[in-house]
């Protein structure tokens, strides 16, 4: 009974109309809410959340980012969560294509440089003229995709005498009245449509290819295209124009073509003019130039070096050269294409002149073409004589396609010998260097002298690549103390400098040290105070065996490292005495009478009969074939060449004792940068590396072992694929962490010291002697 009656009540004041108050005396004590024809009070459970299910709450901004360009939204703005406003109708974000199709970049990106063509024409009304009552005006459109912009452009019509060109500049144009808020897009156009701009009607009768593809690619449906009516007054106009003729038509010479195929086309023909016949006359040789562009000839002369002549060499101007010499010469304006008949006529604004067609006045003058030059023609240049000699290799292909001319032969003359004074230099004074003194004469200001820097870039040290020759040498003395002295001469070919060091030796009595300063070594016997530069030893003067006085000491060379050696035999065209092709050649011109005999030798000291014999009874043979032809350098390279050597392997223990002895007594124990600099160089962190960058970061850090013992130690830690373990290889060096028991064999290597000099080299022992005799005397049976 009571929730009856509470629903009834409820309804009741729900359905009944609230009581007008005056003021604010008397206030409702509940907020009601207006649901269709009911009024509900604000109560909880009696409300209507419009918000249920809504996620956005933002407020709209006046800019917005439709296809990632920033544009400004104006009056568009929607409300809160983008909702639009009471009344607000909201434009689609997206053209007729959604978003989701089609490439994501901008427009003005994607559309860069893409324009569609229409052609369109419109009717413009004349009035108050008799002639015509309208004009066809013919135009094209351009629609630009990336901003949507139009353009329109009449194209100039010859004495239209119409303003034409541009008739609307690009810009967005909008649509016409109601809809002059929305602008034109790629949609509004189709062909034979009629489209209007600011109250323009333009008639679109067609497009271009290009457009028709981008249209039909849209989904858009072309009409076909149309034609552009005739306008009656230009139909008429050029009826008038074909029914004017001249009586008198001018003559038109066109020299345009030859100008355009025949710009910058010169012919030069070599030649000369013998004028020694007239009083203080000579030979002279001269080059004509005929451009073809215009049929001009033009004449420079040829100077000789103090021929006592003006330097402008230019015997004849450019122009044309007339075949015979006129009588006289005619005045400006004499010489012309027309002639005036009445020339008595009276002169004012209705005198009229009649031109001699017939050219009766013209003066003909021939003028020599092309074709009239050929070699072995004499041309008359005012008077002269020039006989044409020769041409160059445009000349005779120009004559050959154009004239089937095959034969160029020169014609042979000769000039009067020209005395050729030869330059007097002073002697060397003594002060200074000879290349400073000799540069003193050649110009007035002195200049120092030039250093080869292109040998000084080839051969100058390259990495590991030293380009520096080492040879043992001693001194020629009778001196018995003194020749026992060893030096190491060093050539260096960056600058072709000498160097002469002295190893230490004990209990010598000699200090040893640096014996001779690099520098360049003149050779013996030469004037001093010449006026030539004096000869330097070069390195074709050093081989083994060679004997040099340097500055009074006389030196024989007896022996080189192992780079020399490989650095002659490799460049073996340079020096002769490591190329095996000359030297076998030297012993086949006093080898072949005693082939036999050689052989013999040979066999003789192979005992066991497998082809190979000691070396040193091998150099005593070869010289005694050689019969004091060779030198001990030769000798060496054919031991080298013939050579059996086998490598020694060395027990590891053995070497990794010399190399950790050799760092504990140079204190060397930066093992943890070695290892960082082999870690840095390992990108992909595999623990190997290869074996010529191993060797560099080891020569990095100067470690004071010779190269030999290096390369046979790395060799010893090479993996399956050929590369180094640097980690065992580091280990194998860390000598105060992993020490190596000595050994009680010999050590065969010795440790490189600072300056010493010394390079163990590869020892040759046995010679293949049969592979000398089938080089020497060819393959025997």
């Amino acid at each position: 009974m009571f929730d009856s009656e509470q629903r009834a009540r409820t309804a009741s004041v729900a359905t009944s109309p609230l009581p007008r108050q005056r003021g604010n005396q008397t206030k409702l004590p509940l907020r009601l809410q207006s649901t269709g024809n009911m009024t509900l009070p604000l109560l909880p459970g009696n409300t209507f959340n419009r918000n249920l299910g809504k996620e956005k709450f933002h407020k709209s901004h006046h800019f917005d980012f439709p296809n990632d360009v920033p544009t400004m939204v104006g009056e568009e703005k929607p409300g809160i969560g983008g909702e639009p406003l009471l009344g607000q109708k909201l434009k689609p974000k997206f053209s007729v294509f959604p978003k989701g199709q089609g490439s994501d970049a901008p427009a003005w990106v994607v559309f860069d440089k893409q324009v569609l063509c229409f052609k369109a024409y419109f009717q413009e009304s004349v009035h108050e003229r008799r002639e015509e009552q309208y004009r066809i005006r013919k135009c094209k459109i351009y629609f630009y995709l990336e901003d949507d912009t139009i353009q329109v452009v009449e194209p100039e019509v010859k004495n239209s005498g119409i303003t034409q060109g541009t008739i609307i500049h690009r810009h967005r144009i909008p649509l016409p009245i109601p809809n002059d808020d929305q602008f034109y897009t790629v949609e509004h156009f189709n062909i034979c449509q009629e489209i209007v701009f600011y109250a323009k009607t333009l008639m679109i009768v067609d497009c271009d290819q290009f457009t028709k593809n981008f249209l039909r690619k849209m989904g858009v449906k072309l009409n076909p295209p149309g034609c552009i009516p005739e306008d009656p007054y230009t139909s008429k106009r050029e009826e008038m124009k074909k029914n004017m003729q001249p009586l008198r038509p001018y003559e038109k010479v066109d020299k345009l073509k030859q100008f355009l195929d025949h710009d910058t086309h010169v012919l030069r023909f070599y030649c000369y003019w013998d004028d020694s016949e007239n009083l203080f006359g000579e030979f002279r040789e001269l080059i004509l130039h005929y451009f073809l562009a215009d049929d001009t000839i033009e004449i420079r002369e040829v100077f000789r070096p103090n021929s006592g002549r003006d330097a402008v060499g230019v015997l004849l101007h450019r122009g044309k050269l007339p075949k015979h010499v006129p009588d006289r010469l005619y005045h400006p304006g004499e010489i012309t294409d027309r002639t005036i008949l009445n020339t008595t006529a009276p002169a004012g604004p209705e005198s009229r002149y009649i031109l001699d067609s017939l050219k009766t006045g013209n003066v003909y003058q021939e003028f020599y073409k092309d074709c009239d030059l050929m070699i072995g023609t004499v041309i008359n240049a005012w008077g002269r004589k020039v006989v044409l000699c020769d041409c160059d290799e445009f000349t005779k292909e120009y004559y050959r396609n154009k004239y089937g001319v095959v034969d160029f032969t020169p014609v042979k003359y000769q000039s009067k010998p020209t005395i050729k004074i030869e330059r007097q230099i002073p002697p060397y004074n003594g002060f200074g260097s000879e290349e400073d003194s000799f540069n003193s004469t050649l110009s007035l200001v002195p200049k120092p002298p030039q250093h080869n820097i292109v040998q000084f870039m080839e051969k100058d040290r390259q990495g590991l690549e030293s380009n520096v020759l080492q040879f043992s040498a001693r001194l020629i003395t009778d001196d018995q103390i003194n020749s026992e002295r060893k030096f190491v001469l060093s050539y260096f070919l960056s600058d072709d400098t000498i160097s002469i060091f002295e190893p230490p030796a004990v209990n010598s009595g000699m200090p040893g040290g640096k014996f001779l300063e690099r520098v360049r070594i003149k050779k013996p016997g030469q004037e001093i105070f010449k006026s030539e530069i004096s000869e330097y030893f070069t390195q074709h003067d050093l081989y083994i065996g060679a004997k040099l006085c340097l500055y009074g000491n006389y030196f024989c060379l007896v022996d080189a490292d192992e780079y020399t050696f490989c650095y002659m035999e490799k460049n073996a065209d340079e020096y002769q005495k490591a190329n095996i092709c000359t030297i076998l050649t030297k012993l086949k011109t006093t080898g072949d009478l005693h082939s036999l005999e050689i052989k013999r030798m040979l066999s003789a000291h192979d005992q066991k009969r497998i082809g190979i014999i000691n070396y040193d009874d091998f150099r005593n043979i070869v010289i005694q074939i050689g019969e004091g032809l060779l030198t001990e350098h030769e000798v060496m390279t054919i031991g080298r060449y013939y050579s059996i050597r086998e490598e020694q392997k060395t027990d590891i223990c053995l070497i990794l004792h010399v190399v950790q002895e050799a760092l504990r007594k140079s204190a060397f124990e930066d093992f943890v940068k070695i290892s960082d600099a082999f870690i840095y160089e390992d990108r992909q962190r595999t623990g190997f590396l290869p074996v010529q960058e191993s060797r560099n970061i080891l020569k990095g850090f100067q470690l004071l072992i010779p190269n030999e013992i290096l390369d046979e130690m790395i060799s010893n830690f090479l993996g399956a694929d050929g590369q180094v373990a640097y980690r065992n290889l580091i280990l194998g060096l860390n000598w105060r962490e992993n020490p190596v028991p000595p050994a009680d064999v010999k050590v065969p290597f010795q440790i490189k010291k600072a300056g010493s000099g010394e390079y163990p080299p590869k020892q040759v022992t046995s010679i293949n002697y049969i592979a000398f005799i089938e080089d020497l005397f060819g393959k025997q049976e």
